[in-house]
């Protein structure tokens, strides 16, 4: 496949939902052809009007009178019917076979009735001449479908959008440099040449050169991300600022894009118990119609009205069509599926995003969600009378050759202090105790508790308190022993992320309480949860028990969301009501989520509630509008309030209808002002200041 047919497929994904999920009466409709329609019709429908006789009189005026001039509107108004009305006659016909009566069915009687009421009345058999109508009925319906696949198109835009983010070809590095070819012709572990404002022709990882990666229409995030060597890159983000040598991991279907693509798409074609409950709505819509359709008819003929009983009944029908109905949720989803798209979160399970607005309890993962996943330094403590930087520099030259994530977490902490680190000889890692070096001529040890019981050095009064208390925090406590003399002591810990703290602080704002699963210590989580504020913890689950945890947590009818990204996470997050995966997490965890964070940024679950939140709220509105502008207007459409000197015109009646469609359209539009994506990283919080949520 050439990546031309790529692009057409894509665009093909993008509208499958409209096409053959919630609107399936548009099924081979286009913007086009509505607006086309409308146009024409609109130039029709003016010298209907002109030349009708009720208008004429209305108004006081005569239109210019020649031979034929009294056919106009009978001709024209036969013409709009077949050429403007067609369109919902056939969708009319493809309803009915299927049992299935909705929306294009109503209009079609409507216009039917209209149709056959003109003909009468123009062949003298009644009193009545409703060319008008009929056109001004159809213009006005043409206008309204125009409108509405005018939005549905809007709200596909983001996939159309993503489709496009590829680029035609592809550089791919040769023995004798590079050569252009298509993206179908990539294959994995070609490596590709990036260079400096292209974009990424396919995923795979830096394995020459560095530079700024724009990621936002990945993952929402504004700002450019560093790359370098090792780091991983998305097909379709722009790279500025270096060249790039990529290692091809994922081409096609294969790559992040693609999969995003996939997710929109089936979320968009998904389920919905609101859906259901509106196309029950739109049913019933249906038969009511009909009903006071029937009684209208047979009331305003035991009237001796017969013109009104034709005419309050084809208003009726006009004023029944459900079409404010049927488009009240299909476009809050399209536009709120897109949206949470442009700010990287993917609903994949359109159930998933309706219960996250009923959540009572959020439980986090700790390793790699709510943490880092690897120890960072974070303090250092040096005996009196030495520098505390020189400690952390001897500490940095022992552990420099070893490949041990705390010797990481030191060498790393001494670079981003800009301490000087001295080469070291004679390295030697200890297993389970630490490691040891020749630094500047001294015997330098570097490790934890067993490493001082085993050389049986003493440790300072003061040093020995501060090690207790971090230990007691669920820090690792590293010591520095120059010449048998312990001269300062290091604390390691898996790194809170920063935007943690603001995570949990925006849960319980919104009244959500906050649990940690995580196979630590309890000394460990209850540390990081007693910092983060968390509610609950259960400490030392094994993986093979986070489902088991989950369920817990659930007793008593509590609505949970877990939140995780390791492949021990799978079975919790499937137990869940509301399984979240972290994007940069494993496939099986992410296969187990209805809802993915395509950023390792927690606080992205509190923007996923609020998208839950703000799309039923759109989509209850959206539904009692639409419902109660139909009990409202069907009574004065059948002329309960003719007595009173107050009837509805068809065409008035199509123009209330078309209305309550527009304001269904526009309120779902508003949804776009939802702000989703959190500001900047609030620092942790000072001191204790959680301290009085204790951890259960």
């Amino acid at each position: 496949m050439d990546h031309t047919n790529a692009h057409d497929d894509h665009d093909q994904h993008g509208t499958a939902a409209t096409e053959h999920g919630d609107h399936d009466r548009h099924e081979g409709h286009s913007v086009a052809m509505f607006r086309d329609k409308f146009w024409l019709t609109l130039v029709l429908t003016i010298p209907v009007l002109i030349w009708s006789p009720d208008i004429q009189a209305w108004f006081g005026y005569t239109a210019p009178v020649f031979p034929g001039s009294e056919y106009i509107p009978v001709t024209l108004g036969t013409f709009i019917f077949f050429y403007g009305g067609g369109v919902f006659l056939r969708g009319a016909r493809g309803e009915l076979a299927t049992r299935q009566p909705g929306m294009m069915t109503l209009i079609s009687m409507a216009i039917v009735v209209a149709f056959v009421i003109s003909w009468v009345g123009t062949l003298g058999l009644l009193e009545v001449e409703i060319w008008w109508e009929l056109s001004t009925l159809i213009l006005i319906m043409l206008l309204g479908h125009w409108l509405e696949m005018r939005s549905i198109d809007q709200a596909q835009g983001a996939l159309r959008a993503l489709a496009e983010l590829l680029p035609d070809a592809a550089e791919r590095v040769t023995g004798d440099g590079t050569e252009e070819v298509p993206l179908a012709e990539l294959a994995v572990d070609d490596i590709v040449l990036i260079r400096p404002g292209a974009r990424v022709s396919a995923d795979g990882v830096i394995v020459e050169g560095a530079a700024e990666v724009d990621e936002s229409m990945i993952s929402g995030e504004s700002v450019p991300v560093a790359k370098a060597v090792g780091d991983t890159v998305v097909a379709g983000t722009v790279a500025a600022g270096g060249s790039l040598r990529v290692r091809v991991s994922a081409v096609g279907d294969e790559t992040t894009l693609s999969a995003i693509m996939r997710m929109v798409e089936a979320a968009q074609a998904s389920g919905s118990r609101t859906q259901a409950l509106a196309d029950r709505a739109a049913a019933a819509l249906f038969y009511i119609a009909l009903g006071a359709g029937a009684i209208t008819f047979l009331a305003w003929l035991a009237l001796g009205e017969p013109t009104e009983a034709f005419v309050r009944t084809a208003t009726v029908l006009v004023i029944a069509c459900p079409h404010a109905l049927g488009l009240a949720i299909p476009l809050v989803i399209s536009i709120s599926t897109s949206l949470g798209a442009r700010n990287g979160l993917l609903v994949k399970d359109r159930i998933a995003l309706e219960r996250a607005r009923q959540l009572d309890i959020v439980i986090f993962d700790k390793t790699g969600t709510l943490t880092k996943g690897q120890p960072a330094m974070v303090d250092v403590v040096a005996v009196d009378g030495a520098d505390e930087r020189e400690v952390l520099a001897l500490a940095a030259a022992v552990e420099a050759d070893s490949e041990h994530p705390l010797a990481q977490a030191v060498v790393v902490a001494a670079d981003a202090r800009a301490v000087e680190v001295h080469e070291a000889s004679d390295f030697e890692a200890l297993a389970g105790r630490g490691a040891r070096a020749t630094v500047d001529g001294q015997t330098i040890y570097v490790g934890g508790p067993s490493l001082i019981e085993e050389l049986g050095v003493r440790v300072d009064d003061g040093l020995a308190e501060r090690a207790r208390s971090w230990a007691a925090q669920g820090r690792t406590v590293l010591s520095v022993i120059v010449d048998g003399q312990v001269v300062g002591i290091l604390a390691v810990e898996d790194e809170v992320r920063p935007e943690s703290f603001e995570a949990v602080a925006e849960l319980h704002g919104s009244g959500v309480r906050v649990a940690m699963i995580t196979g630590d210590s309890q000394a460990v989580a209850d540390s990081v949860a007693r910092r983060l504020g968390i509610d609950e913890v259960a400490a030392q689950v094994l993986p093979a028990d986070k489902a088991a945890a989950v369920a817990r947590f659930q007793a008593g009818g509590q609505r949970v969301a877990m939140v995780g990204d390791g492949v021990n996470d799978a079975p919790a997050l499937a137990q869940a009501d509301v399984g979240i995966a972290i994007g940069a997490g494993t496939d099986v965890a992410v296969e187990s989520a209805g809802i993915v964070l395509v950023r390792d940024d927690p606080r992205d679950v509190v923007g996923a509630i609020t998208l839950s939140r703000a799309t039923y709220r759109k989509m209850v509105e959206n539904l009692i509008w639409a419902t109660a502008y139909n009990v409202i207007a069907i009574p004065i459409a059948a002329g309960v309030l003719a007595p009173l000197g107050i009837s509805l015109p068809i065409a008035i009646g199509a123009i209330f209808m078309s209305a309550s469609t527009i304001i269904v359209a526009a309120n779902a539009q508003l949804l776009r002002r939802l702000k989703l994506r959190p500001d900047d990283v609030a620092k942790p919080p000072d001191g204790e200041r959680h301290a009085e949520r204790a951890p259960a």
